[in-house]
């Protein structure tokens, strides 16, 4: 199991590597390392005047005030599908609206969840609690303990930075508790393992934090205790990417401890904490994915083959093994292999429920659910049947609940709830209501050859029998990375800004990304990072050749990970787009271990102090390779100064290149919202409706 959330989704404190205070070091060869300084006056000035001229120049469109109002509508919506987590019969959501800006943690029955209008209980209102405690917090969720589930450790951030308190609150009396377990805002993991105990890792001071600014110690908090008295159960080296827990509270009563050691962002070391506190390594090779405990059995997914005893268990496979056979003998177990992809199919997540698991696949980019079965002796499956061509998702499932949440979208087909027990059918409980019209619009899978000959599948959503004259403006978005599948889903902002007004957009399935399990992901990676700039650009050219679009109408969108990857791109292909949509992207790759948590991805993008890797990520680093002389399209790029993950510096550095070289552009930094760029739904509205005005500015003017 990582302990790090991806480049999209988060957790962590600013960098010890560069907080806000340093002052980056001057390079004369890089004459804007000055960005760098997150909250510098000099780079906020930059910022503000960027903003400035971006917003009066966007907003000024008659079209900002109707897509901003679209956009609103949309987030805000009461209709919307409340998303929770089951816990102890109960339902848990965080919602937030035009009224709850900031937001409110809630809760229902599961059997009233189920009604249209269900009954929610308030647990705790972000915005009178901003208000009260004067702080702009935002929600970074909670956990709370089994099997009671009254005792819970919430986490909030300042603006909406990784960076984050943790607070231990009572659902009973719905307040914090006074004098009660509370951690100062660090980059922290923390597990309960009973009421007066918790595992943490946080900031503990001068040299308890890796290289990539997370936590390397484990420690043992008690009830009590202050930071400094907490007892140390593991140390990880500096040189990893992190040292985390996980504790397992299972229905029968038994809670068990695991710590893993993050050596790189794919390869982890798992630990078994016994009883008397021993730390004993499960031996397990580093590619082997923890995903949970099920019955007492061990679930694993692997990111390379493994020979073992004669056989080689194939990448990708899920595995499972005996945890009570482990502690009898220290020594690996009979391994059971449950799934074994072929190489167009993929297994997307894992979780484990009280009477079953629950296992997402994939199957050419197209989803199916299946449920496996434990009777304490062997294994059985079968397929959970819900609609086809389209993506299915995992909810919730809990150790304490019979039921479990899932969810089917598409394209075109808005996103579905539904509730099943263990082998019982779903029953559909809630449905987004259609956000725009999708009559007369169809979804076809084509495939692009990339340079290398690779067949690269996408999707194209376009109206039904358009005219193949290259006229339709289309929007081309992709990620690419950290074996992270781009599915269909019910893109409503997009339909409803961008369909609807006469466009098609395309999803690229490319290498770097998990569509087709490990080795497409690994396919990308560091040495062969290029492969995903290849891949995207071959998709463009696609659907160009077909005569879908051309280059005067063709545009890109990624964010962080994606930011990266369709700036290179264009930088790369300054003549395929007319548009790029650059979101809270890398942009610097010769200094991105040492801006924000960058040092945690060198598995992913390559060690740019190693010279080798220095030479070929030089060669497609989107920041260096910005040549003066060179038309590029009029590029959008949009960040955070909260962003704790991404560092601003990489859209800040990129931007003053280009305007260096007298190349146009539009720049827009929040000054909060961490690495989403929003803090909530108003600005999250605002950005969307600068975005699609920046879009079809470029993409539908004359």
């Amino acid at each position: 199991m990582r302990l790090l959330s991806l480049l999209t989704i988060g957790v962590a404190a600013m960098s010890a590597i560069s907080p806000a205070s340093a002052k980056p070091v001057q390079s004369s060869a890089d004459p804007f390392q000055w960005m760098e300084e997150i909250e510098g006056a000099r780079a906020i000035e930059w910022v503000k005047a960027h903003n400035e001229e971006t917003l009066k120049a966007l907003k000024a469109d008659p079209s900002y005030e109707t897509d901003l109002a679209s956009a609103q509508t949309i987030l805000t919506a009461q209709d919307r599908i409340p998303y929770g987590s089951i816990a102890g019969g109960q339902v848990y959501n965080f919602w937030q609206d035009d009224v709850n800006v900031r937001g409110v943690w809630r809760r229902a029955s599961i059997a009233d969840y189920e009604e249209p209008k269900p009954k929610w209980e308030t647990l705790l209102d972000l915005d009178q609690l901003s208000t009260a405690e004067k702080e702009n917090w935002v929600w970074k969720g909670a956990q709370c303990l089994p099997p009671a589930f009254t005792k819970c450790l919430v986490t909030l951030s300042r603006g909406g930075g990784d960076a984050s308190v943790v607070r231990e609150f009572d659902l009973t009396m719905k307040s914090f508790v006074k004098g009660g377990f509370e951690i100062p805002e660090a980059k922290s993991d923390v597990s309960w393992v009973d009421e007066d105990t918790l595992l943490i890792g946080t900031d503990w001071g001068k040299d308890s934090l890796t290289t990539s600014g997370y936590p390397r110690f484990v420690k043992v908090l008690k009830r009590g205790q202050k930071l400094a008295e907490a007892r140390n159960l593991f140390e990880g080296k500096t040189t990893d990417v992190a040292a985390g827990a996980m504790v397992d509270h299972a229905a029968d009563g038994k809670v068990e401890r695991f710590i893993s050691r993050a050596v790189d962002f794919f390869s982890s070391e798992l630990s078994y904490v016994t009883a008397d506190d021993k730390v004993v390594r499960v031996p397990l090779p580093t590619f082997a994915e923890f995903k949970g405990l099920h019955k007492r059995q061990m679930l694993f997914t692997l990111l390379q083959d493994w020979k073992i005893g004669g056989e080689t268990l194939k990448q990708g496979s899920l595995i499972a093994f005996s945890l009570d056979e482990f502690e009898k003998t220290g020594a690996l177990p009979k391994i059971t292999t449950l799934l074994a992809p072929d190489e167009r199919s993929s297994v997307e997540s894992v979780s484990t429920g009280r009477d079953a698991v629950l296992v997402a696949m994939l199957s050419n980019v197209k989803g199916k659910l299946l449920e496996l079965s434990f009777d304490g002796k062997s294994w059985s499956q079968r397929d959970i049947p819900l609609p086809d061509n389209g993506t299915v998702g995992i909810a919730s499932t809990g150790e304490f609940d019979g039921e479990a949440l899932v969810t089917f979208t598409s394209f075109l087909v808005p996103d579905q709830l539904y509730v099943m027990s263990a082998g019982g059918a779903p029953r559909s409980i809630k449905q987004l209501p259609a956000r725009f019209s999708a009559d007369g619009y169809d979804v076809k899978q084509f495939e692009a050859t990339s340079k290398d000959g690779t067949k690269i599948p996408y999707f194209i959503v376009r109206k039904t029998g358009a005219p193949m004259t290259g006229d339709t403006p289309t929007l081309l978005y992709a990620y690419g990375g950290f074996q992270i599948s781009t599915t269909p889903w019910y893109w409503s902002t997009a339909g409803k800004l961008w369909l609807e007004q006469g466009g098609s957009y395309v999803i690229a399935n490319i290498r770097g990304g998990g569509e087709f399990g490990p080795r497409w992901h690994e396919a990308a990676l560091k040495e062969n990072r290029q492969r995903n700039f290849d891949d995207l650009a071959a998709v463009g050219r696609d659907v160009i050749a077909r005569g879908f679009t051309s280059s005067r109408r063709l545009g890109e969108m990624g964010g962080s990970q994606g930011g990266l990857l369709v700036a290179a791109t264009f930088v790369q292909n300054p003549d395929l787009f007319n548009a790029v949509a650059c979101q809270v992207p890398l942009g610097d790759m010769l200094r991105y271990t040492h801006m924000s948590a960058g040092a945690s991805w060198i598995a992913e993008y390559g060690d740019p102090a190693d010279p080798k890797m220095h030479d070929i990520i030089a060669k497609w680093s989107p920041y260096q390779n910005i040549k003066n002389g060179v038309k590029y399209p009029r590029v959008f790029f949009m960040t955070s100064t909260k962003d704790d993950r991404v560092h601003p510096g990489h859209a800040r550095k990129m931007a003053a290149k280009m305007e260096a070289n007298g190349q146009p552009f539009y720049y827009y930094e929040n000054i909060e919202g961490g690495h989403s760029a929003a803090a909530n739904l108003k600005q999250r509205a605002e950005q969307l409706a600068l975005t699609y005005v920046y879009l079809r500015k470029q993409l539908m003017g004359p």
